[in-house]
């Protein structure tokens, strides 16, 4: 008797066993989701649904296994469900993503199948952009600068920054890396509408001297951000677990190899926990720290990226197989180079290019809508920022560079006119500027307007900070440690007289004609 024939047999209760175990017998498999892959413009309610080869069991697919984090809005929490028969497992958030954030999406190698089929032990990562929703045309606001420091004269070396919403009240909060102070000191958002920050919190968070690059993340998965941060003083990272009011438990101290300049958090072995790579450009290698999954770390071990002086790394998906990669910024020679992640806790060269100047900093995003994780890089005592092209197989392409006065040492990425591609910002800590550049739509750029630093221009962060919807920014001056709120105001006569009745001209913006 046919097969076929054999099925019509059998009675609906026999139907629905061999359905869940027979018919669907093999490899749970991710076959599709929403938001795409890389995708921008993502609305801030949107919900993320995961399409499997089969029916999926709903004792394994909850949020230990089904991992969403908004760099700025934090972890994602809210309701899971089964649709399709259980093939399909959406996660409805609880509470929007902020505008312009990036969320990364992590399934653990412990799902499993209703039949209980597993999952591939790699597990499977992805990431997504928000939309910027409010009306920005890049006309900024600049506030009076706030001080970081306790005393005027105490220096604290401000340099490195997250915008998270560390008390989940809707309204992302400053937290700032000091070298010098060797602390974290937090401004809350005062969620007055108006983007107020309170004077930040004392006492403040020990972490290590030289602190600057950094990571957010919900490391022990209690649903509080967390911070890590690379010390270069100490060649060590600290990480803070998150209290949910701003305020941070004991600092854990891992030791990583001298001098780490960057920091990457991804989930490296398919358990969905976000683990710690830092670059370290003394011994010229990369380090790696394994998470437990309640934010204990291990030992690191050593990575190297086959070449020398790794001064800065970033993560991501770039050659498109649903396992997190590395994106390491090499100074000798100037190259970009790309470690293939094997989601075992191992990494294999698979590209490189060269960067066109000497690495500083790296960010990972999609620039031209081809759904193509791209690279920019801010290249320190080169004085230029070189945007690197992906290709979506790991590959890049040739470095297009602008200019800059000084060391370029920060870039960062954001749509600030809300066209639904991301600008660009360049900080000179020589130059005393951060210059800011438009992008066409299609990955190119061209210069905008430049805000001058009292002292240095350090980093940039861009952030919603009035939760109107678009972009604004914040500035951070590493010698005067102060902290500029520009805000995405819309209106150029507001700008020019606010400047004028302060009698303030040092902060003036050159805007390209």
């Amino acid at each position: 008797m046919p097969f076929s024939n054999k099925l019509a047999l059998l009675s609906p209760l026999a139907l629905a066993f061999l359905s869940s175990s027979t018919l669907f017998a093999g490899t749970l498999a991710v076959t599709g989701h929403e938001p795409g892959r890389n995708a921008g413009g993502v609305a801030p309610t949107s919900a993320i649904t995961i399409h499997f080869n089969q029916p999926v069991s709903g004792a394994t697919a909850h949020g230990g296994n089904f991992r969403a984090y908004g760099r700025q809005s934090g972890a994602v929490v809210g309701v899971y469900t089964l649709l399709d028969g259980g093939s399909t497992a959406r996660l409805r958030p609880s509470r929007p993503f902020a505008s312009g954030e990036t969320v990364l999406v992590n399934l653990s190698e412990a799902l499993a199948g209703a039949d209980g089929s597993p999952f591939r032990t790699e597990g499977y990562a992805y990431q997504f952009s928000v939309a910027a929703t409010g009306p920005g045309v890049r006309v900024f606001d600049d506030r009076p600068p706030i001080s970081v420091r306790t005393l005027p004269g105490s220096g604290t070396r401000l340099y490195g920054a997250q915008a998270t919403d560390l008390d989940l009240d809707g309204w992302l909060d400053l937290a700032t890396m000091n070298e010098d102070t060797a602390d974290l000191r937090v401004l809350m958002n005062l969620a007055d509408g108006a983007g107020s920050f309170s004077p930040f919190l004392v006492p403040t968070e020990p972490i290590g001297l030289g602190a600057s690059p950094n990571e957010p993340a919900d490391f022990d998965n209690d649903g509080f951000p967390d911070v890590s941060v690379a010390n270069g003083g100490e060649g060590t990272v600290s990480v803070l677990l998150g209290d949910g009011d701003g305020t941070f438990g004991p600092e854990q101290v891992i030791s990583m190899g001298d001098g780490p300049h960057g920091i990457a958090a991804l989930d490296v072995d398919g358990d969905a926990d976000l683990d710690l790579v830092t670059a370290n450009f003394v011994p010229g290698n990369l380090t790696l720290s394994l998470n437990d999954g309640n934010g204990i770390f291990s030992a690191a071990s050593v990575l190297n990226s086959g070449s020398g002086w790794e001064w800065t790394v970033s993560s991501g998906d770039m050659d498109e197989d649903g396992i997190a990669d590395l994106v390491v910024g090499n100074r000798t020679p100037n190259m970009i180079r790309i470690l293939k992640g094997d989601g075992q806790g191992g990494f294999t060269f698979l590209a490189e290019r060269a960067s066109a100047g000497n690495s500083w900093m790296l960010v990972i995003a999609d620039i031209d809508g081809d759904r193509h994780l791209d690279v920019s890089s801010a290249n320190g005592s080169t004085a230029n920022g070189a945007m690197l092209k992906g290709n979506g197989d790991g590959t890049l392409d040739a470095a297009v560079t602008v200019p800059i006065v000084g060391d370029a040492i920060s870039t960062d990425l954001g749509d600030f006119d809300g066209d639904g591609d991301p600008d660009w910002i360049l900080a000179s800590f020589g130059g005393a500027r951060w210059d800011f550049f438009t992008n066409d739509g299609a990955g190119n750029f061209a210069f905008d307007q430049r805000f001058f630093a009292a002292q240095a221009g350090s980093c940039a962060l861009p952030l919603d900070f009035d939760n109107d919807g678009d972009l604004d920014v914040a500035l951070f001056d590493e010698l005067a440690d102060t902290i500029i709120l520009l805000e995405n105001t819309g209106s150029a006569q507001r700008l020019f007289q606010d400047r004028f009745e302060q009698g303030d001209l040092s902060a003036w913006s050159a805007v390209a004609p």
